[in-house]
C-alpha cells in the first residue's frame, strides 16, 4: 500500500473559501510544463535527489561504513545545519522508539544513541560533549561544502577535544561531504579519514536520502533500502504529466493555486502522529528556502508553518478557524499506529468522562483530525489530508520524496529557481566578515556601514 492524497477539501465546490475547481482543471497546461522543466533538469544532471533511489554506489558507502563500525559506538553525534540535521532529526523520530536517546541499551537492542548538534550555542554543545564518552562516540561531520561556518566551528571544537583526549580521529571522525570540493575532501585524504560523498549535484535541503540522512539513519538500525524503495515508488507514480495522476503534482499545483489565486499565502502541515512531528520542521525548510524567492521586481512564495494535531487544536486552531483567510491546512494521517491504548471505562455517573470509555486513542486522535477537517471546512478554510497506510521507513521514503518531487513542481509554477538559496547568502557573507574570514573583507566593510542601535531607542 502506498500513500494517497484526498484533495476533496481544497477545492471550492466542496470549501468555499478553496479553489475553483475549473481553475484546478486549467492548470493541467501549467503542470505540464513544470513537468517538462524538471524532466529537463533532471536530465541535464542538476537534480541528482531523483536519482538516490537506484544510486547503488551511495548505498554500499552507507552500508559497508556501517557494518565497519557496529558495536562500537554507544553515542553517535552529527555535527550540521540546516538541511544536513533536520532530515536524519526527522528519521530518527519517526522511525526509532519515542524518546530513543532516553533508553538504555537492551532497549534500544544495542543500537547507539543519536544527538543533533544543528546550531552552534555553546551551552547546548558543552552539555552533549561532557555528556557522552568520547571513546565511546562517533561524530559526523556534515558539510558539503566543508565552508559552513556552524559546522566548522563545532567541528573544531570537537577534534580539539578528541585530540586532547589522545584518540585517533580515525576512529571517532566520519565525514558527509563533496566527493572532490570543499574544506573537508582534502583533510580526509591527508589524514586518512573516512568520509562518504554527497553528489555534487544534491543540495542540502533535498539530500535526507543520500548518505547526510541515510548514514545516521543506517547507524541506529532503521532500513534505508526500504526508505529509498518507497522513495523510488514515489519518483515512478510522479513520472506522469497527467496533473489528476501525479501526487506531487496535485500537491504542488493547488498549493500554488491557493497562493496565487485565493491569498492563502500561509500553508501549514499539520501530523497527527507524534512520530511525524519533525516531518513539519523539515518540510518548512524545504518549502520555504526553496520558494521564497525575487522574481524580477516580484518577491514570491509562501510560507510554511508546522503545527501537530492535537496539540495545536489547543493552540494554533484557533486562528486557522477564525483569524485571516490566509492559510491552507495539509493534514497528515496515519492509518495504523504502531501501538494502540484502550481508554478505560470509569466515572458511569460522570457524562463528560463515561463517553469515552471503550474508545482507543488512536481512534480519538483520528476523529479529532477528520473533525478539525470539517470544522475548518464549514468556515471556508480550504485542506488536504495525505494518509499513510504506517509509520515505516517505506512509506517515510516515498512521503518525504513526494514533498521534494512537488518542491521542484512549485518552483517551476512560480518561476524561480528551487534549488538555490541567495537570500541565506548576504548573512553568510557578513558572519565571514566579522568572523575574519580571508576573501571577505569586503563584506566586513559593508556590513560596518549599517546603522547602529540608537541609544535613545534602547529599552533598560
Amino acid at each position: 500500500m502506498t500513500l494517497s492524497l484526498d484533495y476533496t477539501f481544497m477545492l471550492a465546490d466542496a470549501v468555499s473559501g478553496g479553489v475553483a475547481p475549473d481553475g484546478f482543471g486549467g492548470a493541467q497546461t501549467a503542470f505540464a510544463a513544470a513537468h517538462a522543466a524538471v524532466a529537463a533538469r533532471r536530465a541535464s544532471g542538476e537534480l541528482g535527489f531523483l536519482d538516490l533511489p537506484r544510486n547503488r554506489e551511495l548505498v554500499t558507502q552507507v552500508l559497508e561504513y556501517t557494518a565497519s563500525v557496529r558495536g562500537r559506538y554507544r553515542d553517535v553525534v552529527l555535527l550540521g545545519i540546516g538541511g544536513s540535521a533536520l532530515g536524519p532529526i526527522a528519521l530518527r523520530n519517526a522511525l526509532r522508539p519515542p524518546q530513543w536517546n532516553a533508553l538504555d541499551d537492551e532497549a534500544r537492542a544495542g543500537q547507539p544513541r543519536l544527538h543533533m548538534l544543528d546550531n552552534v550555542d555553546p551551552v547546548t554543545i558543552a552539555a552533549t560533549l561532557e555528556r557522552v564518552q568520547l571513546a565511546d562516540t562517533l561524530f559526523l561531520v556534515v558539510s558539503k561544502s566543508g565552508g559552513t561556518a556552524e559546522t566548522m566551528a563545532q567541528y573544531l571544537v570537537v577534534r580539539a577535544r578528541l585530540e586532547a583526549a589522545g584518540l585517533p580521529l580515525a576512529r571517532h571522525l566520519v565525514f558527509v561531504t563533496d566527493p572532490q570540493k570543499g574544506a573537508l575532501r582534502p583533510i580526509a585524504t591527508a589524514e586518512g579519514l573516512p568520509a562518504l560523498d554527497i553528489p555534487a549535484n544534491i543540495g542540502g535541503r533535498f539530500s535526507v536520502l543520500s548518505p547526510v540522512g541515510m548514514l545516521p539513519a543506517a547507524l541506529i538500525g532503521i532500513d534505508i533500502e526500504a526508505m529509498l524503495a518507497g522513495a523510488g515508488d514515489m519518483v515512478e507514480r510522479c513520472a506522469t504529466d497527467d496533473l489528476t495522476r501525479n501526487p506531487a503534482g496535485v500537491f504542488a499545483t493547488l498549493q500554488w493555486l491557493a497562493d496565487t489565486t485565493g491569498g492563502k499565502h500561509v500553508q501549514v502541515l499539520m501530523p497527527y502522529a507524534d512520530p511525524l512531528r519533525d516531518i513539519a520542521a523539515w518540510f518548512v525548510q524545504l518549502w520555504a528556502e526553496s520558494l521564497g524567492k525575487v522574481r524580477g521586481d516580484e518577491h514570491v512564495g509562501p510560507t510554511p508553518v508546522p503545527a501537530l494535531g492535537a496539540t495545536d487544536q489547543h493552540a494554533q486552531v484557533q486562528l486557522f478557524m477564525e483569524g485571516p483567510r490566509d492559510k491552507t491546512i495539509t493534514f497528515l494521517a496515519v492509518e495504523t499506529p504502531e501501538r494502540d491504548v484502550t481508554i478505560p471505562g470509569a466515572h458511569a455517573d460522570i457524562p463528560d468522562l463515561a463517553y469515552l470509555g471503550g474508545h482507543s486513542l488512536w481512534e480519538l486522535l483520528n476523529i479529532e483530525r477528520r473533525a478539525t477537517a470539517g470544522a475548518l471546512a464549514t468556515r471556508g478554510r480550504p485542506s488536504m489530508t495525505i494518509a499513510m497506510p504506517q509509520v515505516d521507513p517505506w512509506h517515510l521514503g516515498a512521503l518525504m520524496m513526494l514533498f521534494e518531487i512537488a518542491t521542484a513542481y512549485a518552483g517551476a509554477l512560480y518561476g524561480v529557481n528551487a534549488f538555490d538559496q541567495p537570500g541565506v547568502e548576504l548573512g553568510k557573507r557578513y558572519t565571514y566578515g566579522m568572523m575574519g574570514r580571508p576573501g571577505f573583507e569586503a563584506a566586513r566593510a559593508e556590513f560596518e556601514q549599517l546603522p547602529r542601535s540608537n541609544p535613545a531607542r534602547i529599552l533598560r
